[in-house]
């Protein structure tokens, strides 16, 4: 024994005189994240989460000689305290605090003083990756939404520039459309509207719009997101509008655009046509809706007679939501292949009929003789107890049969026919019968230029009865209008009942109020000529989720005509003119080049300062006074999903198709769709390679945030704080990034007061890691690396260990699975690092010898974790990642022999395949120890309930196990070669003795036991007792051999070695 402690010390002295230099420190892999908060100078407590156990004994481990160092240091009374300047206690400036308010600001001062990305795009010799920017509309401040997604896009954008990829992100803003007209109308009085013109109204738009898009450009780049903002793009600025015209003019040249009067989303509110993806469908939306009956008046020779005995008390009878639209009615329309039935309405039901919903008519309350009634067969029983009457078959036939029957309508007097409609008409509601207004509804309309049926309208601009309405005229279709024309049929004994109906109804997203179909003249995209292309072309696209696919493949397929033109002034004009007298369009090649050339000079402005002479080509100057500029504009979906005409292809960075396409899940009917729709019009091919999709944010019990709710998360506010506020303090950018990578963003999102103090904790917990890591290297460097080879046992499996967190992070960037990484992280720092592995490494750190082996080759591990971690996390969390980085005590060298100044100048960390080659055997085993190490805590917690210790070090743990081979594994691991390695360093405790055997005599001696399984037959029992020996005054281990050394007799043979060697360093240092 005495042999071993000498051949020790003088292999100690060697090292602490001519310590060996290793073999350069190959860039090391990131590792999962790191959570757990480690003490530092005031303890060595290990501050878990995890697991109580272990959070209960850790606290009571080895804390003696940093507290007793730390106190000395301080100034506060210790004993003697002669040995506090032998350990060597953790140094760094890198503060527990992240003070996130105003560190934040001052690194990306850094990055943008040094022109950070701009250099790591420059050097990065990979291949180009575009993540192409959907522009939000510059219309008022960022709500959480915006953050979601920015923030998704920058940690895509930063773990590709990691990746060596050349990352070119060009973020952009939609700048027309009615958003922005009415945020300026809005601010305006009565008198200034009324004295407004076009153009000052376009002069206002426009100034609104740029102020706007400076204020959200700040807070993008607050949230910490790279791009290219000195270079956004804008799609009012005249280069874009002018790409914009020439896909038009594309599009309009090979046949797709026409002018038409077809029904279409009219915003009475906002007076102008919408498109699909400018509705939203509210719940609990009521409708009045009416059970109303037309008159036959005839039947055509074709039915041979079957109605004639009915006559002329027959009546077919529909059901519509919408009685506004009866004026304009033009036939009613059956399913041929349904089966209808001529009902008699014997008498009112009996007191067993349920409660009526609605209104009665006079028809069918009055006393009079009640009229035949044509219904669906199927729904006579539904109808009989809806209507509270009793109605009789007389005669079923098919659907077929109506057909050419014809009708008086009910206001206009006028005969009308009975048409076969399509597979739209169920018996799912209503009658089986339809109203058909081919003005007020696509299937009307389809319907109705089958038979050549009149397309009537009679509603103006503000949703009110025209002039053809008649006595209507005047009313608003969606109030009083709506009410006159129920009364005036129920009074001309035509009403069967009216009854509320809640449904979703389409509003207009913008002004929040109940939009109607409305026939009116209209410029359209045909659809139908392209479909097919667009659905093959959505099949070669990647969808993330891959449930989007059929998403958006099932809009493109069903969707009609694209409406592109609006009754709007700011936007982009449509290049037509249209014929005074005959109002034929005039619209070419040669006009719309023409109009292309003047927008890329003068921008879309000119269209309104500009005369028609001067906007035709110079061969209709003579024909100028022929003609007039049209009034429209297009649909702002036209203007973003020209985007990739007018960012990917004009600019010599980009190109088309983008690698990626990221936004919200209603972009499958907007911006996805719009850019899909024109680049296969024009190019033949998806403008994107793959689309991803996020959902919405909620708040933290699932609801929609609102003002009224008082539940709206306003990201400024959780960045920023609230001032005088605790209940919203700031938490800085990455908080908010950390949130972000925690959900699923594939479905809905939730966020909140609660979630983000959580967040908060996390992003706590990992800076107190990555401050661990950060001042226990403070005295280490490059050169000081142990190499592989040499590594102590537990080193090696810790570098396993990062080497799968690092392969397995990689994979989940790859597949956009962030809440994964987080997961990862989470799991890695709390249970691998701060439970076990930093907290065994504290004693060799801390007393080990400032340069002896066992701490170097900790510090060499500490090393590979400190650059993995930082650089895995640095996509998202940037600020703490830099803040880490900017405080490493060594310089890292690159693979090409420079030196890394900023983080992402790094790289990702390349793969050490000899890491990850630790023995299958090694890992089985190490699995296992690390459960008998949970177990031992567990004796070693009762036995400190018990009074027989006080912290892990006053404990000596027995073994013994009937298994031989891990019964010689741990005989081995009590004497191994290196310290690190041994059994009571990796338990935390004083000494490990492994049994041969058990007897009674034996363990009556050990006063706490308990047994680890290691298998279905077989356990390992562990016994607990005092620690064997005097407690060391410098490292508080017990050892028998205190008291040995008459220089100090307080120290125990490590620490006497430890001691002398930095005495023989000193006097070394000094000669």
């Amino acid at each position: 024994m005495a042999m071993k402690t000498h051949s020790y010390m003088v292999l100690s002295q060697r090292a602490c005189l001519s310590f060996r230099k290793s073999t350069v420190v190959r860039p090391f892999c990131f590792s999962r994240g790191l959570l757990g908060k480690a003490l530092f100078f005031s303890s060595t407590t290990s501050y878990s989460t995890n697991n109580e156990d272990h959070s209960s004994a850790s606290k009571r481990r080895g804390r003696g000689p940093v507290m007793a160092a730390k106190k000395a240091s301080e100034g506060k009374k210790q004993e003697d305290g002669r040995y506090k300047h032998t350990v060597d206690l953790p140094k760094t400036t890198f503060g527990m605090r992240a003070n996130s308010v105003v560190r934040e600001p001052e690194i990306q001062k850094l990055w943008d003083d040094n022109e950070v990305l701009k250099k790591v795009v420059d050097n990065n010799n990979g291949e180009s990756f575009i993540l192409h920017d959907g522009p939000p509309y510059a219309n008022g401040n960022l709500h959480i939404g915006h953050a979601l997604n920015k923030i998704l896009k920058d940690i895509i954008n930063r773990y590709k520039l990691l990746q060596n990829y050349k990352v070119h992100f060009v973020p952009g803003w939609d700048c027309h459309g009615l958003p922005i007209e009415l945020k300026v109308l809005q601010s305006m009085d009565q008198d200034a509207r009324k004295a407004l013109t076009p153009l000052k109204l376009r002069e206002k738009a426009a100034k609104f719009a740029k102020l706007t898009v400076k204020i959200q450009k700040t807070a993008f780049k607050r949230y910490g997101v790279w791009g290219d903002w000195n270079n956004s793009y804008l799609t009012l600025t005249p280069e874009y509008e002018a790409s914009q015209i020439e896909v038009f003019g594309q599009m309009a040249l090979r046949g797709y655009i026409f002018r038409g009067r077809k029904p279409v989303h009219w915003s009475p509110s906002s007076r102008t046509a919408l498109a699909e993806a400018e509705l939203e469908y509210p719940e609990g939306h009521t409708s009045k809706s009416i059970y109303t009956i037309f008159k036959l008046v005839s039947a055509p020779q074709t039915s041979n007679g079957l109605f004639e005995e009915f006559f002329p008390d027959l009546c077919v009878a529909v059901w519509t939501t919408t009685p506004w639209t009866i004026p304009a009615n033009a036939a009613v329309a059956v399913n041929a292949e349904l089966l209808y039935a001529v009902t008699e309405v014997d008498s009112l039901g009996d007191v067993s009929t349920p409660p009526r919903t609605g209104n009665l008519g006079i028809v069918l309350e009055s006393a009079q003789r009640k009229p035949f009634l044509i219904v669906a067969s199927e729904l006579v029983p539904t109808l009989q107890s809806k209507w509270g009457v009793k109605l009789s078959v007389k005669k079923t036939f098919l659907g077929s049969a109506l057909e050419n029957c014809r009708y008086i309508h009910p206001i206009e007097n006028r005969e009308c026919p009975v048409v076969i409609g399509g597979d739209y008409i169920t018996t799912e509601s209503g009658t089986g019968l339809v109203h058909t207004a081919p003005g007020h509804g696509q299937e009307d309309y389809t319907t109705g230029l089958k038979y050549g049926l009149p397309i009537l309208s009679p509603v103006d601009d503000g949703g009110n009865f025209t002039e053809e309405a008649g006595q209507f005229c005047g009313l608003n279709v969606l109030g009083d209008g709506n009410i006159a024309v129920v009364k005036y049929l129920d009074e001309k004994m035509s009403l069967l009942m009216e009854e509320p109906y809640i449904h979703k109804y389409p509003y207009d997203w913008r002004t929040k109020k109940p939009t109607i179909f409305r026939a009116t003249e209209q410029w359209f995209a045909s659809v139908e000529g392209f479909r097919q292309a667009a659905m093959d072309a959505i099949s070669q696209v990647t969808w993330i989720p891959s449930q989007a696919e059929n998403r958006i493949a099932s809009m493109t397929s069903s969707r009609s005509d694209w409406c592109i033109s609006r009754q709007r002034t700011w936007g982009v004009p449509i290049p037509v003119f249209y014929h005074v007298n005959s109002k034929e369009p005039l619209m070419n090649e040669e006009t719309i080049n023409h109009i292309k050339s003047i927008v890329s000079e003068k921008g879309s402005d000119a269209w309104w300062y500009m005369t028609t002479k001067e906007l035709l080509p110079e061969k209709y100057h003579a024909y100028a006074s022929d003609y007039q500029k049209g009034s429209d504009t297009m649909d702002v979906w036209f203007d973003s999903g020209s985007s990739w005409a007018s960012v990917l292809e004009k600019r010599d960075e980009l190109s088309c198709p983008a690698d990626l396409y990221l936004e919200g899940t209603d972009q499958h009917r907007g911006w996805f769709q719009s850019s899909l729709l024109t680049s296969i019009a024009t190019k033949g091919k998806a403008p994107y390679s793959c689309v991803i999709t996020h959902g919405f944010v909620l708040d933290e019990k699932g609801l929609k945030m609102s003002k009224s709710l008082g539940n709206v998360v306003d990201p400024n506010t959780v960045i920023e704080g609230v001032q005088n506020r605790k209940d919203a303090p700031g938490y800085g950018a990455d908080v908010l990034r950390l949130w972000v990578s925690s959900v699923d963003y594939t479905g809905d999102v939730l966020i909140g007061p609660q979630i983000l103090r959580q967040m908060s904790d996390i992003y706590r917990k990992l800076r107190g890691t990555l401050r661990y890591l950060l001042s226990n290297l403070h005295d280490w460097k490059p050169d000081n690396a142990v190499s592989y080879g040499d590594l102590p046992m537990i080193d090696k499996h810790a570098l396993f260990q990062l080497e799968n967190v690092v392969s397995s992070i990689r994979n989940s960037y790859e597949n956009y699975q962030f809440y994964k990484i987080f997961q990862i992280i989470q799991r890695f720092a709390i249970v691998d690092l701060s439970n076990f592995y930093f907290d065994v490494a504290k004693d060799r750190l801390y007393v080990g010898g400032a340069t002896n082996f066992t701490r170097r080759s900790c510090q060499t591990v500490l090393a590979a974790h400190l650059l993995s971690i930082v650089r895995v996390i640095a996509p998202i969390l940037p600020h703490l990642a830099e803040d880490a980085w900017q405080h490493l005590p060594f310089e890292h060298v690159k693979e090409d022999g420079s030196v890394a100044k900023f983080v992402f100048e790094s790289r990702w960390p390349v793969s050490n395949e000899r890491w990850l080659a630790f023995p299958a055997e090694q890992i089985s085993f190490w699995g296992k120890l690390l459960e008998l190490r949970t177990e031992v805590n567990r004796v070693l917690e009762t036995a400190r309930v018990g009074k027989l210790i006080g912290s892990s070090l006053d404990a000596k743990v027995y073994l013994h196990t009937t298994h031989s081979e891990m019964a010689s594994r741990l005989q081995q691991m009590c004497a191994a070669s290196n310290d690190a390695d041994r059994l009571h360093r990796i338990f935390i405790t004083s000494q490990v003795e492994v049994l041969p055997h058990l007897d009674s005599g034996l363990t009556a001696k050990i006063p706490y036991s308990g047994q680890y399984h290691l298998q279905e037959k077989t356990q390992i029992w562990i016994g607990v007792s005092r620690a064997d020996g005097t407690k060391c005054e410098r490292c508080w281990n017990y050892s028998p051999k205190v008291g040995s050394f008459v220089e100090h007799p307080t120290l125990c043979d490590r620490c006497f070695n430890v001691v002398g060697c930095q005495r023989l360093a000193a006097v070394a240092a000094i000669s």
